[in-house]
């Protein structure tokens, strides 16, 4: 994740049963997003604190989320300097550099646009075990910004990767992969470890 490098995250089997490329916000690089946009669905999510969404103004979506997991999206965003279509891997990251930036205010982007952020649920992936709450997580563990970009990742023939083949991937790539299981097995030991220590 420093390194600005896509980590290949999987969820549960009983869940989505599918796996995105996650990377940092603040290290994505243009070449990493034209990775996301050929090897995967296309629709790039930029998953960010609920903090972060309000300084935005970014509203739900939908008023009722009634998608099948709770995916909290927002409206779409784009820059509102620095693009052209939208559309492309450059415009895709400078609407996402724009929108983290630490001096970011809604006057900043538009809307809509072809960018989809997310809004964590405060906890991370011990409160909701999603690719949204695992790619913010994993930012954080990384001492980067509390902002991840995810995309699913997809077949060529346009079924979702899914079992060996997102191995397959991984290792095609030299991309680190992990589970959200994993993800919140470590983040329960880490909280474990930080009560041993004040109570030592």
């Amino acid at each position: 994740m420093r390194e600005g490098r896509a980590v290949v995250l999987q969820d549960d089997d009983d869940r989505e049963n599918e796996a995105d490329l996650v990377v940092s916000a603040e290290r994505l690089s243009v070449e990493t997003m034209a990775l996301l946009i050929r090897e995967c669905s296309g629709i790039v999510c930029l998953c960010l604190p609920d903090a972060k969404i309000r300084a935005l103004e970014l509203p739900p979506m939908a008023v009722n989320n009634e998608s099948r997991h709770g995916t909290a999206f927002t409206v779409s965003i784009e820059a509102r300097e620095g693009v052209t279509t939208g559309v492309s891997a450059l415009d895709r990251v400078t609407t996402i550099r724009a929108a983290i930036a630490d001096t970011a205010k809604p006057a900043d982007i538009v809307r809509p646009g072809h960018v989809f952020p997310l809004r964590a649920m405060p906890g991370g992936v011990l409160a909701r075990r999603g690719h949204t709450e695992g790619t913010v997580d994993l930012a954080i563990l990384a001492g980067l910004k509390p902002a991840g970009v995810l995309c699913e990742l997809m077949n060529a023939d346009g079924t979702m990767t899914r079992g060996a083949d997102v191995a397959r991937f991984a290792g095609q790539h030299g991309l680190p992969m992990l589970t959200i299981a994993e993800l919140v097995e470590f983040r329960q030991a880490l909280a474990q470890a930080r009560e041993c220590v004040e109570e030592a």
